[in-house]
């Protein structure tokens, strides 16, 4: 039924009156909320689109008869009006939410989708996608099911008791990894919940994962709401520029390094900044480097793209890290894994410029602040350069694009493919996809030794090519995300774009469901699978940290109690086979060469999937260029303990803070 049906009488305005001045429309709360959401927009540079687009769903005792109807009535099964909610079928909670925040990256973050679910496990199933949607600072709109707020029975069915709190449910779990929570207990209340969540998510600094955690009676009262409530509302994504003050300071900071270094991170690819970041290194030649969320800032021909920096960065970024007496921060988190745990960036006199859109961000590591959007920011520092003459030292560009060249002399070599017959390497899988793949294609991955590989050796063809979420870096982000990314990219259209989703055997048995999704709405998938029978990053990390390997084999247990029997028969391809998946099995070189271009080619969910040779250390070579800091045992009786933590007291020793 369509929801402006004159034979729906929930969907008729009241007309105003002496007594109720404002036009009112009859719904339950549900039905307002999924009507609200459906008229929400972002509008950024010109362009405009659907906040909240879709909204997936698992259903329960907690949402069936509020949110799910609502849905229902908002005509999921497409009327043809503008303001309907299309509903999309999940398998996994958790895995709707990744599916969501694939979605949100790669729409720019100004279009996301909702995730409803019943109370009790389908609500606490949301968290780690929550985290992960948070740390990330992409939105995702989350709609739990909650208890009832009116209490006719207590406990409920999978109610959690709190003897002290009796407002306390499993949802509240959700309030430290949120941007914005609120449960709304009250029908009235949705109103202002509901505007500050559109807000939060439409905010480039705040956005996040968002509550609203729905009581299940409440979802189904009805209220007389407003009619402005459900008008048309454009959300602009603000740019702002720098202040005055902090655009001098960043510009003489800039104009006095002899060594600058540019840390790009995912701001860059938030903001758009891409062709802005090119402008101002063709300006200043100043090199780039990237983290994971930044690789793609600069295609991997630009003449200032460095690679990735930090413990699974390049030789060349790194070099160029550890002597740089600027590093200009955009856009970038500066976690751990970029900054070598405080052991990187090594010029004793090195300061840091942050241009960022969050202040929080933008004073780590005691940096001179430059608190704006990447775009502005950008062009706001290469107008004030542009009458200065400045530019880098042409001895220190002819050293970064000659220890560049040498670099990708290493990436050759470790895709090299000598032997047709022989199973490949980790590494050469890469290779080879790396010889197939156009500016079109997409990469998907999240976990594991893969994107310690893809750091250092990807070649990014585009903007978006490489999606690698290593923020919360989440075993099972894969497949669901990129479900959303396909959404994103027009994938029902003819001409779709090739999204694939690249995974360890670690990773598919965390979570495959989705594959059943993909499979329902035909979705062109490119699934990766590649089987080394364990946990290869962490069978890495543990002998390097003297825990000997220990529990990251997929095999028998051996008489001894450990797991160094024969390989487990699990067979992952016959898995996928059985989810609906078409699969290509590739035993060689030669194999899997034709099974990725048959896979590239194929119009509905294809597998692709390859045994590995294993490497002899964590991720293949090249190894890493730069330090991680996790503690290694002080005491211990085992030699490999020991002797790791001498090797740990004598890299923690290069440790400091910038202050």
């Amino acid at each position: 039924m369509s929801p402006t049906s004159p034979a729906s009488p929930a969907r008729t305005a009241s007309p105003a009156s002496p007594e109720s001045p404002v036009p009112t429309r009859r719904l339950t709360t549900a039905q307002a909320l999924v009507a609200f959401l459906a008229r929400q927009y972002t509008e950024r540079d010109g362009r405009r689109q659907r906040l909240i687009s879709a909204t997936w769903g698992i259903f329960g005792h907690g949402n069936v008869a509020g949110i799910g109807q609502a849905l229902v009535e908002a005509g999921h099964g497409g009327n043809g009006t503008a303001h309907r909610m299309p509903y999309l079928q999940g398998r996994n909670e958790q895995a709707m939410v990744h599916a969501a925040v694939g979605y949100a990256r790669q729409s720019g973050r100004l279009s996301a989708h909702a995730v409803t679910t019943s109370i009790g496990p389908g609500a606490t199933n949301l968290v780690t996608g929550a985290a992960l949607a948070t740390i990330n600072r992409l939105p995702v709109l989350l709609l739990p099911g909650d208890t009832f707020a009116t209490r006719p029975a207590d406990p409920v069915l999978q109610q959690l008791e709190v003897p002290y709190a009796g407002d306390v449910s499993v949802n509240d779990c959700l309030r430290p990894v949120s941007r914005y929570f609120d449960r709304i207990t009250r029908p009235e209340a949705l109103i202002p919940a509901a505007l500050q969540a559109m807000r939060i998510l439409a905010d480039p600094a705040e956005t996040g994962a968002v509550t609203l955690a729905l009581p299940q009676d409440v979802q189904a009262e009805a209220y007389d709401w407003p009619e402005e409530f459900f008008a048309e509302r454009d959300w602009h994504i603000r740019r702002p520029a720098p202040d005055t003050y902090e655009l001098e300071t960043a510009v003489r900071a800039i104009r006095s390094a002899r060594r600058p270094l540019i840390v790009a991170g995912g701001g860059v690819r938030h903001s758009a900044a891409e062709e802005t970041l090119a402008a101002f290194t063709a300006a200043t030649r100043i090199p780039v480097a990237s983290t994971q969320a930044g690789k793609g800032a600069l295609r991997h021909d630009h003449p200032a793209d460095v690679g990735g920096i930090g413990h699974t960065g390049t030789a060349t970024a790194d070099e160029l890290a550890r002597t740089a007496d600027l590093v200009i921060g955009i856009g970038t988190r500066f976690s751990d894994f970029t900054t070598a745990s405080g052991t990187l960036f090594a010029d004793p006199a090195v300061r840091f410029l942050h241009l960022n859109i969050t202040a929080f961000d933008a004073h780590k590591l005691a940096a001179l602040p430059l608190v704006a959007d990447a775009r502005a920011g950008l062009e706001a520092l290469t107008a004030a350069l542009a009458g200065r003459g400045y530019r880098v030292d042409p001895a220190y560009e002819t050293e970064y694009t000659g220890a560049k060249e040498a670099w990708e002399e290493r990436v050759e070599a470790s895709f090299a493919t000598p032997d047709p017959t022989a199973r490949p390497t980790q590494t050469q899988v890469l290779g080879l996809l790396d010889t197939l793949v156009t500016e079109d294609d997409i990469l998907i991955n999240a976990a594991g030794s893969l994107p310690g590989d893809l750091h250092k050796l990807w070649r990014t063809r585009s903007r978006d090519q490489y999606h690698v979420e290593y923020g919360y870096s989440c075993m099972g982000y894969e497949i669901p995300a990129a479900i959303g990314v396909l959404l994103a990219t027009g994938a029902r259209s003819r001409e779709h774009r090739p999204v694939w989703a690249l995974v360890g055997d670690g990773t598919y048995l965390m979570n495959p469901t989705e594959i059943v999704t993909a499979v329902q709405e035909n979705l062109p998938l490119k699934l990766l699978i590649l089987q080394n029978h364990g946990y290869a990053s962490i069978g890495g990390l543990s002998a390097s940290v003297g825990a000997e390997r220990f529990g990251t084999a997929y095999r028998h247990r051996d008489p001894d109690g450990g797991f160094t029997g024969p390989p487990l028969p699990v067979d992952l391809a016959a898995n996928a086979a059985s989810l609906g998946l078409r699969v290509l099995r590739a035993a060689t070189v030669d194999d899997l060469r034709k099974a990725l271009s048959e896979a590239r080619d194929a119009e509905g969910p294809t597998c692709v999937y390859v045994e590995t040779e294993t490497p002899d250390t964590v991720s293949g070579p090249p190894p890493a260029q730069a330090w991680w800091d996790v503690p290694v045992a002080e005491t211990a009786s085992r030699p490999a303990a020991v002797k790791a933590r001498e090797e740990y007291d004598r890299r923690v020793a290069a440790r400091r803070r910038h202050l």
